[in-house]
């Protein structure tokens, strides 16, 4: 990114691009690197959000990607998120912007710095800030949230969750192992070598549970499109899972969700924890001597959860 800026001369680009082609609206440059994993996506996607924010964009911008890579199924939030998505490499000649705003690099966000350095930073929304400005605070992650259920037509007005007569909804986050994309270099390897297991327990605790109505709501969201996605997460009271790229969804959640996370011994990462925080959301772990998660450990924290939420 520095180079190319300093590549760029100091004159007036107008007598170069006089007959060239011009795009008039805002655009983001945006470079990819792991174009096909949600994690890494949801950082690109927020580094788009927050370079809006931060340049004071009036609407959402248009998007240029400036890498090499190909298309995948997550074009589809792409279009959703901004108003109109490019590949620079489909160009077919020079091409000239009137408001470039090059976003930030996918390693370079907030999301990453916190893995390596402590920023201390509490989750509130943005009328609160609004009325008690407090810079220990922040409403980011609220409002990006807030920006990915806008863009699918789910409203983004419901604060809190309540409990229904049709119970309490209880989201079981399932993992699938995969390749994010073909030259991926590494093995597949399970996040939780149990999941049915740990699920069919919770399964048969629930039918039992006499205290309040519960629902388990099973959802494997590789098999489902972003906007069902989205709903599954904003109809959850509490959230389970395994670590992984699904559990990226809880910015999208609503306050009062919490968020249960099952932790193995080879992914110990502060991922979920931090955004839990900075999103201002109730968050517990498990953390695993290795992939097996005992199923009665799983019940006993979810009952714990429970009872604060008056069930």
């Amino acid at each position: 990114m520095r180079e190319l800026i300093g590549s760029c001369p100091a004159k007036s680009f107008s007598a170069v691009c006089l007959y060239l082609q011009w795009i008039e609206e805002p655009t983001l440059l945006v470079k990819r690197f792991e174009y096909a994993n949600v994690f890494h996506t949801f950082t690109d996607w927020y580094s788009g959000y927050v370079a809006s924010r931060v340049t004071g964009l009036p609407s959402r911008p248009h998007v240029v990607f400036v890498d090499g890579h190909c298309r995948t199924q997550l074009e589809e939030t792409w279009k959703a998120l901004f108003s109109s998505i490019r590949y620079a490499k489909n160009f077919s000649g020079p091409v000239c912007f009137r408001h470039a705003i090059m976003s930030p690099l996918g390693y370079e966000t907030a999301w990453f710095k916190g893995l390596t350095e402590d920023i201390a930073c509490e989750g509130a929304s943005a009328p609160e800030l609004w009325q008690h400005p407090d810079d220990k605070k922040t409403a980011r992650l609220s409002e990006f949230g807030e920006m990915i259920r806008g863009a699918f037509g789910i409203p983004v007005h419901r604060q809190r969750i309540e409990k229904q007569a049709s119970g309490l909804n209880i989201l079981f986050v399932r993992h699938e192992d995969y390749l994010p994309h073909p030259r991926h270099g590494g093995k597949v390897e399970s996040r939780l070598s149990n999941e049915q297991e740990v699920f069919d327990a919770l399964k048969c605790w629930v039918s039992n549970h006499k205290e309040c109505k519960i629902n388990l709501v099973n959802r494997l969201f590789a098999h489902m499109s972003m906007k069902e996605q989205v709903r599954a997460i904003q109809d959850a009271s509490v959230i389970i899972g395994a670590h992984g790229a699904g559990l990226m969804h809880i910015v999208s959640a609503l306050p009062k969700t919490v968020v249960l996370e099952i932790i193995s011994s080879q992914y110990r990462r502060p991922h979920f924890a931090l955004i839990a925080q900075w999103k201002g959301l109730e968050y517990h772990a498990i953390s695993l001597a290795g992939l097996y998660a005992s199923p009665s450990v799983v019940i006993d924290n979810l009952s714990r959860i429970l009872r604060t939420l008056g069930c």
